[in-house]
């Protein structure tokens, strides 16, 4: 690599194929297609798009994100087999940039899965590799745990990878065991000892578990990779990925003593940072870094002094760099639409003519119930015009009866499937009451694993954000939603997730979490 290269970072988001793989974060294609489409307009450089081999929705999303694909590399995932491998050529040859990405499993446990020796896997890595690169001129190749693969044997099947044609090689902390000061001197030393290792990329890829995932990627990068992998809002398996968001915005700040650049345009973070979290239905914690409620938050009295004087006393980077607006537009029921479209874009998102016209609708019911209309209220309308559609189950009307002392009774009007039918049933308290009229209506065996409540600003008009998951046959669907009426947002929360789960119980082929080697790299 020349001198001038490695100051450029590559940001690889994996938010498409990792990221989909937490629990009840499955996407649909439209909202995959959206996703990648956001990724390229913010400048990520490789994304990758899914794993062709898992079903056949998988096959479709990788295979039309390539299409419709103008500057990423678009890249897809593959085990180390060559029937994943030509699926996975298959569905990304259409991109003008492709890349096949491979994989297999190193480390002693990891090994023992596919019950292979070590010179066995060895063959298999110089086969599939070899193989790979035959299709596609651009070939990443990953040892899966190799945090925890012995070092001799780490080398060994690097150097057979690079010889076989990989032009990137991925070292994966596939479980987050791995600790900043060892993320880096493992790339360091595999630079200096692996033969040819001065004529590849080395990328590091870091999961959450310990909390060390933007660290272990951090120190990597001051290690010599030159390419991270992460996902938006560290979405992922178990504790979750590498914060996108995080790692760019670090480069940017502390670039006094990390000289690297990256090509993501940081203003578009906070915008697909809000529409991953709606269409993940994973909600953005508040005090997450970057892009959370609070990132830009004063409320101590020593800091809200201090910020008045010099923002900079308490803002190491402005809001504005992410894509908050550093000013305030209050908004009221005289607003009109135009007002609500800037202040849309100040808080960072973007929508459609017909979108704009739902939010409208959806933001002047809620201006006549509420007195003061907040900018988490605004969201909280955008996560809930964007979540609901045109599903199997809605709402049409609700009404709940709370007794002293007796049983709650919840009367409630749903069509499923487009035929309008009506119940009314008694529970354990109002939500209970809904939830049991719901399934009466639309029976199904989905276990409850989660029911959350946040109220989205302060008072007692306040509106009611809902979360709930749901578990059916191994498959898990989140589902959200908002209202001033908390009964009522309980059950579009619920239905909206009774709605993914069906979605996925529609779809042909395997389920990506169903494969084997589920928790990949």
């Amino acid at each position: 690599m020349t001198d001038d290269s490695k100051s450029r970072v590559y940001i690889f988001d994996t938010t498409l194929r990792d990221g989909e793989q937490s629990p009840g974060a499955t996407m649909t294609h439209a909202e995959k297609l959206e996703i990648a489409e956001l990724l390229e307009d913010m400048g990520v450089d490789i994304i990758e798009a899914g794993f062709p081999i898992a079903s056949e929705g998988d096959f479709r999303a990788v295979s039309e994100i390539a299409q419709r694909s103008k500057t990423a590399v678009i890249c897809g995932l593959a085990r180390a087999q060559l029937g994943d491998i030509d699926r996975c050529w298959e569905a990304v040859r259409q991109a003008p940039r492709p890349r096949i990405h491979t994989f297999i499993g190193t480390s002693p446990l990891h090994r023992a899965i596919p019950n292979l020796s070590m010179d066995e896997m060895a063959d298999r890595i110089h086969q599939t590799v070899t193989h790979a690169r035959n299709l596609c001129d651009n070939v990443q190749w990953s040892p899966m745990d190799a945090t925890r693969t012995e070092w001799d044997y780490l080398c060994r099947v690097v150097e057979i990878a690079i010889k076989a044609g990989a032009t990137t090689i991925n070292i994966p902390d596939t479980v987050g065991y791995t600790a900043p000061r060892e993320s880096a001197d493992l790339i360091r030393r595999l630079i200096q000892t692996v033969p040819g290792a001065d004529e590849v990329i080395f990328a590091t890829h870091c999961h959450n578990d310990l909390g060390l995932a933007t660290a272990n990627t951090l120190a990597a990068v001051e290690g010599g990779a030159r390419q991270v992998e992460c996902t938006i809002n560290g979405l992922g398996e178990r504790a979750g990925n590498t914060a996108l968001e995080e790692v760019v915005m670090a480069l940017k700040v502390r670039g006094d003593i990390m000289p690297f650049a990256t090509g993501v345009d940081t203003r578009k973070i906070m915008h697909i940072s809000r529409r991953v979290s709606t269409v993940s239905g994973f909600p953005v914690q508040f005090n997450k870094a970057i892009v959370g409620k609070n990132a830009f938050a004063h409320e101590s009295g020593i800091h809200q002094d201090g910020m008045l004087k010099n923002k900079e006393t308490f803002e190491i980077m402005r809001p504005e760099d992410v894509g908050l607006a550093g000013t305030s537009l209050p908004l009221g029921k005289h607003s009109g639409r135009a007002a609500l479209r800037a202040k849309l874009r100040d808080l960072g998102v973007e929508v459609g003519d017909n979108q704009l016209k739902d939010i409208f609708v959806r933001f002047k019911d809620l201006a006549d119930r509420k007195k003061e209309v907040f900018d988490e209220d605004i969201l909280a309308l955008v996560t809930a015009a964007m979540t609901e559609g045109a599903d199997h189950l809605e709402i049409v009307s609700l009404k709940v009866v709370c007794g002293t002392g007796g049983p709650a009774e919840a009367v409630l009007e749903m069509e499923v499937g487009g035929q309008e039918m009506s119940t009314t049933m008694e529970g354990d308290g109002p939500v209970d009451a809904t939830f049991k009229a719901v399934r009466a209506l639309y029976p199904n065996k989905a276990r409850l694993q989660l029911y959350q409540v946040n109220a989205v600003t302060e008072g007692t008009d306040a509106q009611a954000t809902v979360s709930v998951r749901l578990e059916e046959d191994g498959k898990i669907a989140t589902g959200q939603s908002a209202d001033t009426d908390t009964v009522y947002a309980s059950a579009k929360a619920y239905v909206n997730a009774l709605n993914r789960l069906h979605v996925r119980r529609s779809k042909t082929g395997t389920d990506t979490k169903e494969i084997s080697y589920k928790d990949v790299s």
